[in-house]
């Protein structure tokens, strides 16, 4: 008994001593920070009001090594997101807010179930939006070394929008990311996208209005591509070439017409209804994330739009999900 308490006697110190040594560094972080984002053309006024109470989230560091597209097979991932349940939300949400997601449906070319899909998929219909101190999330995730520069460049974006009171400061909590709103905006997003669409000269993308259309806005900026194929699930034969199968969301290589890989698919009859002249890749989402996975298995063919949300969010269970949301609601609408 005395030996395990002095086990978690070590483990205790030694946290507390390395919880120490990265407040201390993460101090040093913000002022070499500070002078980055002067150069930037942020208001030294602006930084100490937003910048003053940032500090060193550890449970950040956690979530960033532990996401679940990093361990949860597909499968899992997606049923766990597109349940009856959802469904039943999202068509109450639509019946609530018709008017507006049928007007933004029409003005930017976007299906609402495809906006319904994303933010039901992102903040279960604004009942989720994150509580975390975005600041705070993305100063520390600035800091810490694996994603240093694309954290940096976001925090700088956030404080620039702040400087141009664009977004109040104040509102800001959100995911542990820094995604912000009903559809989980990065400040490079709500710089790029982001629309005040009821014109009260403020961006609120806690707000119906404004979240819908900066979402639809951004989709139709991206090359979102109405009523057309985001993908199909396939089964493929053993000799297709491995150099075929995409396991990471980063880049999609090796695409061809879908007439092309005709001979590797086994239930190609399965898409008579689409245009064969299409350029198509394959994925395996299984085979980096799931111990002994089958490397065939599950596999899909994916379009244009399914790489469209790839841009939303670099992973390939995600958009596997959106698209199959997306369809479960307009079976219901």
């Amino acid at each position: 008994m005395k030996k395990i308490s002095l086990i978690i006697l070590i483990l205790f110190f030694s946290y507390s001593k390395l919880f120490a040594e990265n407040e201390l560094k993460f101090l040093e972080w913000k002022k070499n920070f500070k002078d980055l984002a002067i150069k930037n053309d942020i208001s030294e006024m602006t930084f100490d009001l937003v910048m003053n109470n940032a500090r060193y989230l550890s449970k950040v560091i956690e979530y960033d090594r532990y996401q679940p597209e990093f361990y949860e097979d597909t499968k899992t991932y997606v049923s766990k997101r597109t349940s009856n349940k959802k469904v039943n939300k999202g068509i109450n949400f639509y019946n609530e807010n018709l008017n507006l997601i049928n007007q933004i449906e029409k003005e930017f070319d976007i299906e609402k179930e495809l906006l319904l899909s994303l933010m039901g998929i992102e903040t279960n219909f604004g009942s989720y939006v994150g509580k975390m101190d975005i600041i705070s999330s993305l100063a520390t995730l600035s800091y810490d070394k694996r994603r240093s520069q694309f954290f940096t460049n976001e925090l700088l974006i956030l404080l620039k929008l702040i400087d141009q009171k664009k977004i109040d400061y104040e509102t800001l909590f959100g995911s542990w990311a820094g995604a912000f709103g009903y559809f989980q905006f990065m400040p490079s997003t709500i710089k790029n996208h982001a629309i005040d669409f009821n014109k009260d000269n403020y961006i609120d993308l806690k707000n119906t209005e404004d979240s819908y259309a900066s979402a639809g806005n951004y989709l139709k900026n991206m090359g979102w591509k109405e009523n057309s194929h985001c993908f199909y699930r396939i089964k493929l034969s053993k000799d297709i070439p491995k150099k075929h199968l995409n396991v990471s969301a980063k880049k999609l290589v090796n695409k061809k017409k879908l007439k092309d890989f005709q001979k590797y698919i086994l239930n190609y009859d399965k898409l008579n209804n689409v245009n064969k002249n299409l350029i198509v890749a394959i994925i395996t989402p299984d085979k980096d994330i799931v111990e002994n996975a089958d490397i065939l298995s599950p596999a899909y063919v994916v379009f244009d739009n399914y790489e469209i949300i790839l841009k939303w969010n670099r992973s390939l269970r995600f958009a596997l999900a959106v698209c199959t949301l997306k369809d479960k609601l307009k079976n219901e609408l």
